[in-house]
């Protein structure tokens, strides 16, 4: 699927939700779901500078195709690193940097987000970004 398709995906997936509390929950079991990171990538050098929360985010990359992988120690963080993983994992650094994130505004995300966890999402995408950038250099 592509970026657009995935994001596409999660936006019907959220509206089915009319309550907050109901999405949040849907975030919650996002993060339960993510893969744990292995605890030797949970190292200062794979954690997010700007989140509130713990944040350990490691993207590798094969055959043009990156795969991020993240864990975070707050529950609604660790759901939405999920949905950047579910949206960005598995696709080329170059439709990575491509990618325009409409799904985090048309889910009502950023909206719902205290300022601290907006700028953590920021932090987020921002690194993945960058990973992405340095591996379309190599």
């Amino acid at each position: 699927m592509t970026i657009n398709e995935l994001q596409n995906e999660v936006i019907e997936e959220f509206s089915g939700f009319d309550d907050w509390m109901d999405r949040y929950q849907m975030l919650i079991d996002l993060g339960n779901d993510l893969e744990p990171l292995d605890e030797s990538l949970k190292t200062e050098q794979n954690l997010i500078d700007g989140c509130q929360s713990r944040v350990w985010l490691v993207a590798t990359c094969e055959n043009d195709i990156m795969t991020l992988q993240a864990e975070s120690d707050a529950l609604i963080v660790k759901g939405i690193v999920a949905l950047l993983i579910r949206v960005l994992s598995g696709h080329s650094p170059q439709e990575i940097l491509d990618a325009q994130l409409y799904f985090i505004d048309e889910i009502g995300l950023r909206e719902h987000l205290s300022p601290t966890r907006s700028n953590g999402l920021l932090a987020m995408i921002r690194q993945i970004r960058a990973y992405a950038l340095a591996y379309s250099v190599k």
